[in-house]
């Protein structure tokens, strides 16, 4: 009775496989073996001069255990010793378990919701002072440490988790982060879905989010994505739920599964031609629901629908200019296949959409751009595209099919290789520090530049990004 003081709550099945493995947790596991030869001596305790050693030495060890915990669901539990005084001075609910009004003195306390590499990840910050947390089981440390109530354990995890976090698995942990009711990482996660909607709603960790969770993503004013890929997201969603409830994945019961969620989905602000070639034919609308649609998009007298109406407004593109002027003078900034590049960092995570480039100085003209961003020489973003140039001075956007998730303090390499009109516009008075919003970037020479650019003049005048 006594283990049950505090509240549980489940997690939501598979989440935390949808991380990446970025350590071992065989060190964990493995500690009770050590910890048992480290204390067989007659004067262990002579070896380690600090109290923080020698507190450690008990980890997961037998020695003077005075419980014992019982981890994990029935078919995958561990046996973990514990000493209770040291749980109860890392754990106000460990004390009120132990040592509290209602305290009972059992040797033995089952905890079936937890998994024991988190329980033992969580042990090991409170006898040793360590935290030691991996991608695979940072979701149900941070469980574990929110049901114990050990606060910088818990932020430790979120920490982890706001540094790991990618368009791959922003929908797996908003739905986390709801249920562990963390804003800070609900907010990371809305910057990341919004900024790389396409990406994250066609991610694996997409399909494993609960309905309520769903129909948040659905609702979503600012996701900057194509309606026809917001339909074909909750058509996989609902394929998966199917199999969840052991249901047959056929045109049914994905419309059975989706229920009034369908309706979130704004069908009519698509492309007719996505609408004709894929909506439509999909054979989850109704036949009534599907000639209703068709009359919206071609008749001057629309029906009534159940489906928003208005396109999704997504997020406003704000643009980074590093130049104070620009100008031409007669062959002074040709291409011939040479690269300008710039490196930038930035103070804060923002989503680089594109580049805004100068074109022709003599009229109209067409530009073909290689495209690209690298990370300490890692490419992170690139695309081969075309642009028009109308003969002004103004910056042109050339865009990469997704947003780049740039990260604060680390600098990136903006490159882009032309081919076209030679003679073009060029920044002047480059500065190397810009103000954009909340946004510092900060610039300086890359060595991948062959052709002229650098932060005082040249080409990429413009980062356009999302943040």
């Amino acid at each position: 009775m006594a283990a049950e003081l505090y509240p549980t709550k489940k997690l939501v099945p598979s989440a935390a496989s949808s991380l990446t493995s970025t350590s071992s947790t065989s060190a964990v596991q493995n500690q009770n073996h050590t910890n048992n030869n480290s204390s067989q001596g007659c004067n262990w305790q002579g070896v380690y001069p600090t109290i923080r050693e020698r507190n450690s030495v008990m980890f997961n060890n037998e020695v003077m255990a005075d419980v014992h915990f019982v981890v994990g669901p029935p078919g995958g539990t561990q046996r973990v010793p514990g000493h209770k005084y040291v749980l109860a001075v890392g754990s106000s609910v460990f004390h009120a378990m132990f040592y509290g009004e209602l305290a009972e003195d059992q040797e033995e306390i089952r905890i079936p919701d937890v998994e024991p590499p988190s329980f033992l990840a969580m042990l090991k910050y409170i006898y040793c002072d360590e935290i030691d947390l991996c991608a695979d089981t940072v979701l149900a440390t941070l469980y574990a440490a929110k049901k114990y109530m050990v606060p910088h354990l818990a932020r430790a995890c979120v920490s982890f988790l706001e540094t790991s976090l990618s368009a791959r698995n922003a929908c797996v942990l908003l739905s986390q982060s709801c249920l562990f009711e963390e804003p800070d990482l609900t907010q990371r996660c809305w910057e990341v879905i919004d900024a790389q909607a396409e990406l994250a709603l066609r991610s694996e960790g997409f399909q494993d989010i609960d309905a309520q969770t769903l129909e948040t993503i659905l609702r979503r004013e600012t996701l900057n994505a194509k309606e026809m890929v917001v339909f074909e997201a909750a058509l996989s969603w609902a394929e998966a739920e199917c199999q969840r409830r052991d249901l047959e994945p056929g045109i049914e019961n994905k419309r059975l599964v989706l229920g009034k969620a369908i309706y979130l989905i704004r069908i009519p602000a698509m492309l007719l031609d996505d609408f004709a070639n894929g909506a439509a034919q999909s054979g989850v609308l109704t036949p009534n629901e599907t000639n209703d649609l068709f009359l919206w998009f071609t008749a001057a007298k629309k029906p009534e629908l159940l489906f928003c109406t208005q396109a999704r407004q997504g997020l406003a593109p704000q643009r980074c200019h590093r130049f104070q002027s620009c100008a031409y003078r007669s062959n002074q900034w040709r291409y011939r296949g040479r690269c300008d590049s710039i490196q930038f960092a930035v103070d804060r995570r923002v989503f680089i959409a594109g580049f805004g480039l100068y074109g022709s100085s003599g009229g109209s003209a067409e530009y073909s751009a290689k495209m690209e961003l690298k990370r300490q020489g890692t490419p992170v973003g690139h695309r081969v595209t075309k642009y028009f140039s109308d003969g002004s001075s103004s910056t042109f956007p050339v865009r990469f099919e997704f947003p780049v998730q740039i990260e604060p303090d680390t600098f990136y390499t903006a490159s882009v290789v032309l081919d076209g009109n030679e003679l073009s516009y060029f920044g002047q008075e480059g500065m190397t520090e810009v103000q954009c919003g909340k946004v510092t970037f900060q610039f300086q020479c890359s060595s991948d530049s062959t052709n002229g650019t650098g932060v005082q003049g040249g080409q990429i005048p413009e980062l356009i990004f999302y943040a």
